[in-house]
């Protein structure tokens, strides 16, 4: 399948053997709740993401150093910068590094972002708020919010529901997109991505977006099929600026995803917004 317009996905978790060898398998969740298949769940190397890339049109992923929870805990784990960074280096024209955020950690996890960024190339933070069951506007937060406006980095939050990804350990669905509205007040410089779309709060999300100049949407992690018509409504008009096509992989694959897009009849220009040049721009690329 050709692809005219080659895409940025903005939300990809490294999914590699080695990766996967320190964290809680969650067959339950990815396999049987999440329909992932049983041959990517096992784990897909670089190249291999790289080829499923390739078919799907898209160009660069943007790898999650993903901080999934506090350490030390069974059901938590958190994902090694230097991981992360290790591939971006191998392949520096195909992944870029997204620093994943503890906000339990203090400062010392502030200090840790900041040499990720001015030392190893990452490009951008994330964080799970539910994870900690700490909304985006608890003030645990903040610390990282100043230091992502001071090096000039959008961060990813989470918004809209969680899961029950571990039964032993339910988290709390916190990311209401509602509670973006204090941060963006409270720092207008900082570049906010909402990622998951914000279900089922979608509207909430679309009415952050609107309102603030710095507040995004990551259309990822739920298949563009079942997307609110508002949303693609939004993505068609007067939010075709603020949206970021994702995947969450490996919870939706990269060339199905990619169909399932081209299939909502966007504008020519408001896909090529969506798929690329939005997070290009937001994230200088």
């Amino acid at each position: 399948m050709s692809h005219e317009i080659q895409a940025i996905d903005a939300v990809v978790n490294i999914w590699t053997p080695e990766a996967l060898a320190n964290r809680p398998p969650r067959k339950q969740f990815y396999v049987d709740k999440m329909k992932v298949g049983q041959g990517t769940f096992d784990g897909v190397t670089l190249e291999e993401m790289i080829d499923r890339m390739d078919a799907a049109g898209i160009e660069r992923s943007l790898l999650i150093a993903a901080k999934v929870g506090v350490k030390h805990h069974p059901a938590c784990y958190q994902v090694p910068y230097k991981l992360v960074a290790d591939a971006v280096q191998k392949y520096p024209n195909r992944f870029s590094a997204l620093a994943g955020v503890d906000p339990t950690e203090g400062m010392d996890g502030v200090r840790e972002l900041e040499k990720a960024v001015r030392d190893d190339g990452f490009i951008g933070a994330h964080g799970y708020p539910h994870w900690f069951e700490l909304a985006p506007d608890h003030a645990r937060w903040y610390p990282f919010y100043a230091k992502c406006v001071e090096l000039d980095i959008p961060i990813q939050l989470q918004v809209g529901q969680s899961m029950v990804y571990d039964k032993s350990y339910p988290r709390r669905s916190v990311g209401r997109p509602i509670t973006l509205d204090s941060v963006a007040c409270d720092f207008p410089e900082l570049k906010l991505v909402g990622i998951h779309v914000g279900i089922p709060w979608t509207d909430e999300m679309i009415a952050m977006a609107w309102k603030h100049a710095n507040v995004y949407i990551g259309c990822d992690a739920h298949r563009p099929t079942y997307w609110p018509e508002s949303f693609v409504k939004y993505i068609n008009s007067f939010g075709q600026d603020k949206v970021l096509f994702g995947t969450d992989f490996p919870v939706l694959p990269f060339e199905q995803t990619r169909k399932d897009i081209e299939a909502l009849g966007l504008k020519p220009q408001a896909l090529k917004k969506l798929l690329r040049d939005n997070a290009a721009r937001l994230y200088k690329l």
